[in-house]
């Protein structure tokens, strides 16, 4: 496992193949700025769109407050401490573009805040108004082009997308003379990934990156050359700050994305023709270089509302047998991820456990997972507390409320399965709370021949030093042993249990942290 810096964490993952997890370390140094208005709307995706409606959790957090004194978050990370001074204790952090509603708008000290004051915010803490870091100028630059805000209600907070071949990340958005600079291949790609079929041409969800709007197809926009919803603050100009995490300058070209680096963007704009998506952190990649990621739209189900114990969820299609003068006799086969209703009658043939369905058919547990509820109540369930079971073996994960059981879903853990976590690829096994909540962070990894980075992975929730519970946008194989160690989830998943759980996420912040008293995850084989 590699280490991350602090709070935001980074950790290693193999996008393709596994997520990993690391170890919280020491917060990346803290750059700069960004803000939300009262208007701004959140991205929504059209996998948020089309996705199944679940219940709208409780916790989940609001837009921005309508009106009253405010702060803006002008860093990527705008620490919330416990006491108006640089030496309290991180209650979480703020994203770049978050209003915060104050508890006074008058100051309440300067200690460690020298080109600021500390000001007390909604619903607890202290947030320092350095020039860098936070501000009550609504009118700020920074407030204005940062307008659009994750948007909480949708599986997906963000866009995203993968880098197919490798990209320019650019600062600004370049004219296609000034791009052909930096991408000498550039009309032999465009027109390749004009005429390219599947997931590596235009014409692969094309929609996905439009929002609703009715442009013109690409190969039309490319034909005219037209240049169109531009932002104000890419208008023939950088963006204001510095959130990209790149050396500041006035370089066009910030980096080089790789190969199966994943972004999360806030909308697009086209310049002579060529699309370009803009990234949370304001810096732009061209979309003929990405491939736009929806998420699995796979979601657990509600207990009782959609089924009741017992119940068995289907790992991986395989057959449902009738019985037969005491053999099995197929008669047809279960859909992968079907929920199967079950008398609570098993029995072993062979080397196979097989469950009944209410169908009087029988189904092996190579196939799929007996769901029951806790056989013994622990203490923390009596106490009333919010808690998940996470079973290993079956790759099963149980949400109780107390003593009632309210959601179950498959999930992907340690490709390694019951083997040591110290020593392979799999799941830390053991009683632990969650600690750190962050909406969106990034996962990223440095390994020789696994060097990638994944930015801004959705509901993620870290319950022992870097093993974490969270949405996998990069894969569709729940139910089945995948990951480095954490636990992976569908996105509806993922923000289903992030809003589930304790600590909440007090609205308008984007990480949360409370040792101790977060929710019990109970993982076990």
């Amino acid at each position: 496992m590699s280490t991350c810096p602090s709070f935001i964490c980074w950790v290693a993952i193999l996008p393709w193949i596994a997520t990993a997890c690391s170890r919280p370390a020491s917060p990346a140094p803290g750059s700069v700025s960004s803000t939300l208005l009262p208007a701004a709307s959140p991205v929504v995706s059209q996998a948020a769109k089309n996705a199944p409606s679940l219940p709208s959790p409780a916790q989940s957090p609001a837009s921005a407050p309508a009106s009253g004194p405010r702060i803006g978050a002008l860093a990527w990370e705008t620490q919330v401490r416990d006491r108006p001074s640089d030496k309290g204790k991180s209650l979480g952090y703020l994203r770049a573009g978050a209003l915060i509603r104050l508890r006074s708008p008058s100051p309440v000290g300067k200690e460690g805040c020298p080109r600021g004051d500390w000001y007390e915010i909604e619903p607890q803490g202290y947030v320092c108004t350095d020039p860098s870091n936070a501000t009550t100028n609504l009118d700020h630059e920074l407030l204005r082009a940062l307008q659009r805000r994750p948007d909480t209600a949708a599986a997906m907070p963000y866009l995203y997308g993968i880098v197919r071949r490798g990209s320019p990340i650019y600062r600004r958005l370049p004219t296609r003379k000034q791009a052909a600079e930096f991408e000498p291949d550039l009309e032999s790609h465009l027109g390749a990934w004009l005429t390219a079929d599947g997931e590596n041409g235009a014409k692969f969800r094309p929609e996905y990156w439009l929002q609703g709007r009715a442009d013109p197809p690409a190969a039309e926009l490319l034909e005219r050359r037209e240049t169109r919803d531009v932002p104000w603050f890419f208008q023939d100009r950088t963006p204001p700050g510095n959130l990209s995490g790149f050396p500041p300058g006035e370089a066009l070209v910030l980096a080089r994305a790789k190969p199966h680096n994943g972004f999360a963007f806030v909308d697009t704009a086209v310049v002579d023709g060529r699309r370009y998506a803009i990234s949370t952190q304001l810096f732009a990649l061209p979309v003929d270089r990405l491939r736009p990621i929806e998420g699995s739209s796979f979601h657990g189900v509600e207990i009782p509302g959609d089924v009741d114990f017992p119940f068995a969820l289907v790992r991986r299609s395989g057959p449902l047998h009738r019985l037969e003068g005491g053999k099995l006799v197929k008669e047809r086969d279960a859909e992968r991820r079907a929920v199967l209703k079950l008398t609570g009658k098993q029995k072993k043939f062979g080397e196979h456990l097989y469950y009944e369905t209410k169908e009087h058919l029988w189904i092996s547990d190579q196939y799929a997972s007996r769901l029951d509820p806790a056989k013994k109540m622990p203490k923390w369930g009596k106490k009333g507390e919010r808690w998940l079971d996470v079973n290993i073996t079956k790759q099963t994960l149980i949400a109780y409320d107390g003593t009632r059981p309210v959601f179950a879903t498959l999930v992907s853990t340690g490709e390694a399965g019951l083997g040591d976590p110290e020593t392979s690829r799999s799941t830390k096994r053991g009683i632990f709370r969650i600690h750190t909540k962050h909406l969106t962070t990034t996962m990223d990894s440095d390994v020789v021949g696994e060097e990638f980075e994944l930015r801004d992975i959705p509901y993620v929730q870290y319950f022992e030093a870097g093993y974490a519970l969270h949405a996998a946008y990069w894969h569709d194989d729940f139910g089945k042993p995948r990951s480095h160690g954490c636990i992976n989830l569908s996105p509806l998943d993922a923000r289903r249990l992030f809003f589930f759980t304790e600590p909440a996420l007090p609205e308008g912040w984007h990480g949360v942290r409370k040792a101790l008293t977060g929710s019990v995850v109970f993982v076990h084989p």
